[in-house]
């Protein structure tokens, strides 16, 4: 598979007139087979085994909010680079996730070829089917480089998508509440 991956990397240099026996470029497909691996290892991670791998009874029952999860991704259109943040909320139901799963559980879903909306809603799904909240808000603003870099080529412009479930829909004080706390300021003192 590697090998496969490695000339057809040699075969798009030569398409676009570069010699991949030049010094430079010599080690490139296998550099390039490298960072693929990374950025689309979410192939063969369950995000679902992540979060179930942490729960734990709670009497909680406030939300927990984890915001600016950064991530990157690579666009599933042009296989472009996506920069952005994840901003994840629950309101339990009796058991919560620990914290540091919802970021990881973000990474596997960014380590997919992707586009935002359909990533969006992974990410609420995932947590909405494992974790049974009463309620999950997910808000993902991102910027995409095949947007930035070509096409249109708009440098500052941003998406920004939603996904909500349970008591975020159905209760406008829980929607108020969780866009008023991703949108607040970020001062933190400790």
């Amino acid at each position: 598979m590697q090998e496969s991956f490695e000339n057809s990397v040699k075969n798009m240099l030569t398409i676009i007139g570069e010699d991949p026996n030049r010094e430079g470029l010599l080690k490139t497909p296998q550099r390039v087979f490298k960072a693929y691996q990374f950025l689309t290892s979410g192939y063969h991670q369950d995000p679902k085994e992540v979060l179930g791998d942490a729960l734990f009874k709670s009497s909680n029952n406030e939300m927990v909010l984890v915001r600016d999860i950064e991530f990157y991704s690579l666009c599933e259109h042009h296989l472009l680079p996506i920069i952005g943040r994840v901003h994840v909320a629950y309101i339990p139901n009796g058991k919560v996730v620990g914290l540091s799963k919802i970021p990881r559980m973000v990474d596997i879903f960014a380590r997919r070829l992707q586009i935002q909306e359909q990533m969006t809603e992974q990410i609420a799904q995932a947590l909405a089917e494992v974790i049974e909240p009463k309620g999950v808000g997910v808000v993902v603003e991102a910027r995409h480089m095949c947007v930035e870099m070509r096409g249109v080529q708009k440098i500052n412009s941003t998406t920004t998508t939603s996904a909500l479930r349970g008591a975020f829909i159905k209760n406008a004080e829980t929607r108020k509440e969780f866009f008023a706390l991703i949108n607040s300021p970020k001062e933190m003192r400790f």
